[in-house]
C-alpha cells in the first residue's frame, strides 16, 4: 500500500508540473519612450525580463523612409533588455528590385542600432519584424527578412504572423525567421458597419487557429490585446477611430443615444472628438475575460515549446482596466 501511495503521489506530482514555461511582456508603442512607475509596477510584477519597443514604422512606396521613430526621454533600466520592433507597410514590398529590397535591410539595421543605442543599451537578443505581406510580396519581403537575419548574426530574428497568413501558408509561404509571434487581435473587419468586435472574437480565431498551430514549423509566441476603441460611421461608411472619446463619454446621455443598430449615435456635433450629429459609434474593447477565453483555447493547440506571451501595449491608462492578477491569470492559462 505504501508503494502505492507513493506511486500516487509521484502521478500526482506530475501533473501537477508546468507543461510550458511562459515569459510575460509588453510591447511599448508610443512615440516616447519615458518611465512610468504604473507600467514599471506591471513589468516587476509579471518578472518581465524583456521589452518589445516599436522603433519606427517604415512607409513610402517609391523611397521607404521611416515614420514617427521612437524617441527616448529616459534609457530602459538595466533590469529590462529589449527587443527592437519594426513595423513595415506592406506597399513598401511592391514593385520593388532586390537591390532596392537589400538597401533597405541596411538602412533599417543601422537605425535600429542607432535606436538601441539611445535606449541605453549595448545589444539585443532579438529583433523583431512586423509586416502584414500578402502574396503579391511575399517574395521581396521574405528577401528582405534574408537580408536583415544576415547583418542581425548571432541575435534571433522573430516577425508576426497574421491570422490568415498561419492558415493559408500554401500560399503565404513561411518566413525565413527563427520564430513568429501571432497577433491574436484585430481579428475582424474594422470598417464593416453594425455590431461586431473586430479586435476580439473566439469564433473568428476558431476558424483560422486551431490545428494550424500544431502543424506550423516554427516556435510561435502569442500576442493577445489590451486595448480598445471608438470605431465612428458616417452616413453607415466607416470614418476612422474616434481619438479621445472613452466608454464613459459615450455613456453620457447629453452627448450620445443608442440608436437602432445598437451603435451609439451622437446628438450633436462633438468637434472635441471630431464627430457630427448622428455619426454612429462601435465601442469595441478586449476585456478581461475574452482574453482569458482566447488564451485557453490556444494552450490546447500550441506545443509544450517555451513561448513569449506579449501584451498589446504597455500603457497605463490601458492598464487600469487590467489588474496584474488578471494578466497573471491569463498566462496561467497558457502554461
Amino acid at each position: 500500500m505504501r508503494y502505492k501511495y507513493i506511486l500516487f503521489l509521484i502521478i500526482l506530482l506530475i501533473g501537477c508540473q508546468q507543461k510550458r514555461e511562459v515569459n510575460t511582456t509588453f510591447y511599448y508603442w508610443k512615440t516616447v519612450y519615458k518611465q512610468n512607475a504604473d507600467e514599471s509596477k506591471y513589468l516587476q510584477q509579471l518578472h518581465s525580463k524583456r521589452l518589445y519597443v516599436r522603433i519606427m514604422d517604415v512607409d513610402g512606396r517609391s523611397e521607404p523612409i521611416p515614420v514617427a521613430p521612437i524617441s527616448f526621454a529616459d534609457p530602459l533600466p538595466d533590469t529590462l533588455g529589449i527587443i527592437p520592433v519594426v513595423y513595415i507597410v506592406n506597399e513598401v514590398f511592391k514593385e520593388k528590385t532586390d537591390e532596392q529590397v537589400k538597401r533597405l535591410a541596411s538602412n533599417v539595421m543601422r537605425f535600429v542600432k542607432g535606436k538601441v543605442a539611445q535606449a541605453g543599451k549595448k545589444g539585443y537578443r532579438e529583433l523583431q519584424l512586423d509586416c502584414d505581406w500578402t502574396a503579391s510580396t511575399k517574395k521581396q519581403y521574405f528577401l528582405f527578412l534574408t537580408e536583415v537575419a544576415k547583418l542581425n548574426a548571432d541575435r534571433q530574428l522573430s516577425a508576426t504572423l497574421r491570422l490568415h497568413q498561419l492558415k493559408n501558408q500554401a500560399s503565404m509561404g513561411i518566413p525565413p525567421v527563427n520564430k513568429v509571434l501571432l497577433m491574436c487581435y484585430n481579428m475582424g473587419n474594422l470598417r464593416k458597419y453594425g455590431k461586431q468586435n473586430s479586435i476580439l472574437e473566439i469564433a473568428e480565431l476558431q476558424k483560422y487557429a486551431g490545428k494550424n498551430l500544431g502543424y506550423y514549423p516554427m516556435p510561435i509566441d502569442v500576442g493577445l490585446p489590451l486595448f480598445s476603441w471608438a470605431v465612428a460611421f458616417r452616413g453607415g461608411q466607416y470614418i476612422g477611430i474616434a481619438k479621445r472619446l472613452e466608454l464613459n463619454d459615450l455613456k453620457d446621455p447629453a452627448l450620445f443615444g443608442l440608436d437602432a443598430e445598437g451603435l451609439y449615435q451622437a446628438k450633436t456635433d462633438l468637434p472635441q472628438f471630431g464627430l457630427k450629429k448622428n455619426d454612429e459609434i462601435r465601442y469595441e474593447e478586449s476585456k478581461p475575460a475574452e482574453v482569458r477565453e482566447v488564451a485557453q483555447y490556444l494552450s490546447r493547440y500550441l506545443s509544450e515549446k517555451p513561448l513569449n506571451l506579449v501584451f498589446y501595449h504597455l500603457d497605463s491608462t490601458i492598464l487600469k482596466n487590467y489588474p496584474p492578477h488578471e494578466l497573471e491569470k491569463i498566462g496561467d492559462l497558457l502554461r
